[in-house]
């Protein structure tokens, strides 16, 4: 895992989340690939491991790794093309409460579509 992360280009987690996104919709990590430990990840990266961590918790938490006891942090089979899905909703989302409509009013611009 070679990635790069630029504090000009904001929150570092943020930036972590985004790499592991990539990788796994790219196919530089499988379903079932064990990520390195956060401290393990932190080190090479330069941040603290309480920024890896949390940033593993986010992507948990949509879905996307699971933590297994002995197994560490792995990614989540079956996961992997539906949070491409997840995201581009969540865009749309903040895309449309921008403009002022409500969920109900872009949930029926969905089904017409």
């Amino acid at each position: 895992m070679l990635w790069r992360l630029d504090p000009n280009e904001g929150a570092l987690g943020a930036q972590i989340e985004a790499n592991v996104r990539r990788a796994i919709l790219e196919g530089t990590l499988t379903e079932g690939e064990r990520l390195p430990t956060a401290a393990d990840l932190a080190a090479t990266l330069g941040v603290n491991a309480n920024t890896v961590l949390t940033a593993y918790r986010a992507l948990r938490h949509e879905g996307l790794l699971e933590f297994r006891r002995g197994r560490g942090v792995t990614v989540r089979a079956g996961h992997t093309d539906q949070h491409v899905i997840l995201d581009a909703v969540r865009r749309l989302v903040e895309v449309g409460q921008t403009y002022g409509y409500s969920t109900s009013q872009l949930a029926e611009l969905v089904r017409r579509a």
